[in-house]
């Protein structure tokens, strides 16, 4: 089977999301045993969630709530024109679950790929 891809806008990608049963094993994990560090901690009135950075970019989103089930969530992904991608890839038939919206670092949009798995676009300020 060969694959043919199309050039959409340079993405790169920032974080993976894990939706976590125990907030505090899963920290003490991640940072003692893999040498993450924590970099951000967000206490929302429906969740609490903690960044953690990895070598170079890399960065893993901790999230502990109600609603969503535990595992790994998403792929989060930085683009420079979220717009623009947005639009290219609905000329390629992705259906977005989340339109662009403003969030407190820029904007984001949200779609999920063949497999289910939820891939969130963001635009950093």
């Amino acid at each position: 089977m060969k694959i043919k891809i199309k050039k959409v806008d340079i993405m790169k990608i920032k974080y993976n999301t894990i939706i976590v049963e125990n907030l505090e094993e899963s920290v003490k994990f991640y940072t003692e045993t893999m040498g993450f560090k924590i970099y951000s901690e967000h206490p929302l009135p429906q969740a609490m969630i903690i960044i953690l950075k990895g070598e170079g970019d890399t960065m893993i989103e901790l999230i502990k709530n109600e609603t969503n089930e535990v595992g790994f969530y998403s792929i989060g992904m930085d683009v420079e024109n979220l717009d623009m991608t947005v639009k290219k890839l609905k000329s390629q038939g992705v259906e977005f679950i989340l339109e662009p919206t403003e969030i407190t670092v820029g904007f984001m949009a949200s779609f999920r790929d063949p497999n289910g798995t939820n891939i969130v676009l963001i635009q950093h300020n």
